[in-house]
């Protein structure tokens, strides 16, 4: 294997996905799915259809006993409702605080869970899809580019200079990941994004508004809400 790709099945580690396999093949790449105890399993699920589309072998680990005492909203155990509106106006709420929907730590424990896979299956890289509209001021400071500098070089020395952290779209939005997503002709009707777990997406939360508007920049609509 050369290349470990962090995977939800949402937008931005399909394109990440789809990168990889540009860059090294099918055959090379693993597929890394990870459970944090969300409230439903539609991203999971579309991660198993991705990755079978791709002819990628994909790994899944479950990390949800970590994050039980968390209030996330984003998690089963949680009473707390997940936020109808955009990130900007729940920062106005949290007075610029990380938001409901942010799962603590979460990107420095996938990163660093995915240290060792990649390291253990001869993996020479890792992507994930971290972007500044994900970091969104202090909405998820773990998608912000210090993040990713910090970690990337945490791992870079503990794998011994060996493994090195790949964040394609750190500094991009993510209108921009779906426009190279476009280029390497994703299939986004298959991936999830959507914090609830209907049948069709919310077209509320913070996550779906994000995403509805990246696809009207590229001038396309959503395949996943078909035509306006």
């Amino acid at each position: 294997m050369k290349a470990l790709v962090l995977f939800s099945g949402g937008v931005d580690s399909t394109t990440c996905l789809a990168l990889a396999a540009e860059k090294y093949g099918s055959e090379e790449v693993l597929a890394l799915c990870i459970s944090y105890g969300q409230k439903h399993k539609k991203e999971l699920e579309s991660a198993m259809r991705i990755a079978s589309y791709y002819g990628i072998k994909l790994r899944y680990l479950d990390l949800a006993e970590i994050f039980k005492g968390s209030a996330c909203s984003l998690l089963a155990g949680s009473d707390e409702e997940i936020p109808e509106e955009s990130y900007a106006e729940q920062l106005k709420k949290t007075g610029g605080k990380p938001v409901s929907t942010y799962v603590p730590f979460r990107n420095g424990l996938f990163l660093a869970s995915a240290a060792s896979i990649a390291l253990s299956e001869g993996c020479s890289e890792i992507y994930y899809g971290a972007h500044s509209d994900d970091a969104a001021g202090n909405a998820y400071p773990d998608c912000s580019e210090e993040f990713d500098e910090a970690m990337s070089r945490a791992i870079f020395l503990g794998s011994g200079n060996e493994l090195r952290v790949i964040a394609p779209f750190i500094g991009k939005k993510k209108s921009q990941v779906i426009a190279e997503g476009l280029r390497l002709s994703v299939p986004y009707e298959l991936t999830w994004s959507c914090y609830e777990g209907g049948e069709k997406p919310c077209c509320k939360c913070g996550t779906c508004l994000d995403r509805i508007a990246a696809f009207k920049k590229n001038g396309v609509n959503d395949p996943l809400l078909g035509e306006d």
